[in-house]
């Protein structure tokens, strides 16, 4: 048997909700009480999604638009960290590193950072040395940058046997 790297790569990003809204926001697992929730089906974990598209990049198993839309919609799962466990069925490999980027104007995600590491690592069952996130303002270059949303950018390992 011989060793090969994958690598996968994924985005996703939810706008807010209006101020005052009832859904809390949830980023890596983690709540985020100073902002509104994020808007979608689902909690709308902005980094547990690009998780689940970097898994697909890897896999070719449609996650979010397929598995984790019908849970929500068909049996009103909306609990990312589930989509995630169904993405890493898909995965045959061994994750070696996460990389992800959050990029927003709000939250202050630097003040959570450590936990979220904790989160995604507990949920990908691998070592928190091996999470990297990092988090920009934006600088009010784009939608996310003036506020109105959360974007997050994934890079995925992957060790396969074949």
């Amino acid at each position: 048997m011989k060793q090969v790297f994958k690598t996968g790569i994924g985005q996703d990003s939810h706008r807010f909700l209006p101020q005052g809204s009832a859904k809390i926001c949830v980023i890596g697992g983690i709540i985020f009480s100073s902002v509104p929730g994020l808007d979608g089906d689902s909690d709308a974990d902005v980094l547990f999604h690009a998780i689940c598209n970097a898994i697909t990049s890897i896999s070719g198993v449609p996650i979010l638009g397929g598995i984790a839309r019908e849970l929500c919609l068909k049996d009103g799962i909306t609990d990312s960290k589930v989509f995630l466990k169904k993405a890493l069925e898909t995965l045959s490999g061994k994750i070696i590193h996460v990389a992800l980027t959050l990029e927003g104007k709000k939250p202050r995600f630097q003040e959570k950072i450590e936990a979220m590491r904790l989160s995604v690592a507990e949920n990908l069952h691998i070592d928190i040395s091996q999470v990297g996130i990092t988090a920009t303002s934006g600088d009010g270059l784009s939608d996310f940058g003036c506020g109105e949303g959360v974007q997050c950018f994934c890079i995925l390992s992957v060790m396969e046997e074949v």
